[in-house]
């Protein structure tokens, strides 16, 4: 099994402690963003991790040496040069992911748990992975909450499209042009998922119209006539986005509970 944690955000919002540290070295409740969230990959057995960086990439590096990669086998994917967003950053890290933990690089069938550095939840890891279904593309967490963006799925709760609420967006086209007919649920999307390492073999027409620059949502979008993506939504969920400053002590507050 294998894992991926997003970390090479800006980190935004989290000015001005940004300004000096990458976002994945935040402080939180005694630990870092990165080390709760390999610390929660390895209670859950997963040791085979990857971790893309650009935002002061060697701050993260040596970090991750100088704790002896908390006992995991990590490998970096360097972004320095160009901050891929999520789907791009997948798609670079395309031969660490195939290659951890295995002697043949891309000979592997497991999934990938893709996960940011900057959510914590609840969640059970075990019971994700049991929801994986290895002849779909993947699960993606989900979770009914406010936001302005939602992810939208169909009576056998597959993913069909997405929408932005506060500007009546809906995604793909297709979907648009009659909404009623398909959609069952819309549900926020929580930054986690079980992907099937075929979803590499769906990025050439992406990367075709977008550039090596993209996010996993317009690649889902791209697939979801084709391919099975389902929702998962954990029961008695708890998350936060650890996103502003303002919200630090309630997510120290949130860690501690955890």
């Amino acid at each position: 099994m294998k894992a991926m944690i997003f970390a090479a955000g800006l980190g935004t919002r989290l000015k001005p402690l940004t300004d000096n540290m990458p976002k994945a070295l935040v402080p939180l409740a005694g630990k870092t963003l990165l080390q709760w969230q390999i610390e929660r990959l390895k209670a859950a057995g997963i040791t085979d991790i990857v971790v893309n960086v650009h935002h002061f990439p060697d701050m993260i590096i040596n970090y991750l040496r100088e704790n002896n990669n908390f006992g995991c086998r990590i490998s970096v994917s360097d972004e320095r040069d160009m901050l891929l967003e999520t789907g791009g950053g997948l798609r670079k890290a395309k031969s660490l992911l195939l290659g951890v933990g295995s002697r043949k690089s891309g000979n592997s069938n497991e999934p990938i748990l893709i996960c940011n550095v900057d959510i914590l939840s609840n969640i059970d890891l075990p019971t994700l992975l049991n929801a994986y279904n290895p002849d779909e593309m993947g699960v993606v967490v989900v979770s009914e909450r406010d936001t302005q963006r939602y992810l939208l799925f169909d009576e056998e709760n597959r993913l069909c499209g997405w929408t932005n609420i506060a500007t009546g967006e809906i995604r793909p086209a297709s979907l648009a042009a009659s909404p009623n007919s398909l959609i069952a649920s819309r549900l926020a999307f929580s930054g986690m998922q079980v992907l099937n390492p075929r979803i590499f073999d769906c990025m050439d027409e992406v990367v075709e119209k977008k550039g090596d620059k993209f996010s996993l949502i317009d690649l889902y979008l791209h697939i979801t006539e084709k391919e099975i993506l389902r929702a998962y939504i954990p029961e008695n969920y708890r998350m936060m986005d650890v996103g502003k400053i303002a919200q630090l002590s309630e997510a120290e507050a949130f860690a501690f509970s955890l």
